[in-house]
């Protein structure tokens, strides 16, 4: 991908299923292949920390979708990143079984008064190609990964001015039982989730 960032036109968005991610970009990019358009970036994960994906990778909304090589040691400058311990096989519509999905969380640098490092509301899923039996599970090095990246229980400020307004009662609107759940949302909530 060159210097230039590409905008999807108006009324496009892109968002993926786990298997188009893996099917149609990781498999192409693995085998060196072209993929039209050709959006989603080579980046070293470990060379940026989270915050700074905006202008190196491929953005969507709040997601960030790049290309990388797996590596043991996944710090960056000023953090690290650790998985936790959950990984989702990725099936076709067909039932095979065509990659995993990891799930990570990022933590900074900064420590607890107990010495433990401080986890951020940053998460990332690692999409990995299904390795053949004969393969060594243990040699992942070097692989091609595809990250996507995201801000986990983040409310955006329009979203907070949809709640601020629709909870105001002297104009009117009533809330759905769903969307005062989502108004009462704590967006500083301590621990991560992820969907199932």
């Amino acid at each position: 991908m060159e210097d230039q960032k590409l905008v999807l036109p108006p009324g496009f968005e892109f968002d993926p299923t786990d298997e188009e991610l893996i099917v149609y970009f990781l498999c192409r990019r693995a085998a060196s292949l072209p993929c039209y358009p050709n959006i989603i970036p080579d980046l070293d994960i470990y060379a940026a920390d989270p915050w700074e994906l905006n202008e190196k990778a491929f953005s969507n909304k709040r997601e960030w979708y790049f290309f990388s090589r797996s590596r043991q040691n996944q710090s960056t400058r000023q953090g690290f990143w650790k998985e936790v311990g959950l990984n989702e096989p990725i099936f076709t519509s067909n039932g095979n079984e065509v990659g995993i999905k990891n799930y990570l969380v990022f933590y900074g640098d900064h420590d607890h008064e107990d010495g433990s490092k401080v986890q951020t509301n940053w998460a990332m899923e690692e999409y990995h190609l299904l390795k053949p039996n004969s393969q060594v599970q243990d040699d992942v090095n070097d692989e091609w990964i595809l990250c996507r990246v995201h801000e986990a229980n983040i409310v955006d400020s329009q979203d907070r001015d949809y709640c601020r307004r629709s909870s105001n009662v002297s104009d009117g609107v009533e809330l759905s039982y769903l969307d005062e759940i989502y108004c009462s949302m704590d967006d500083e909530q301590d621990e991560i989730t992820f969907p199932n």
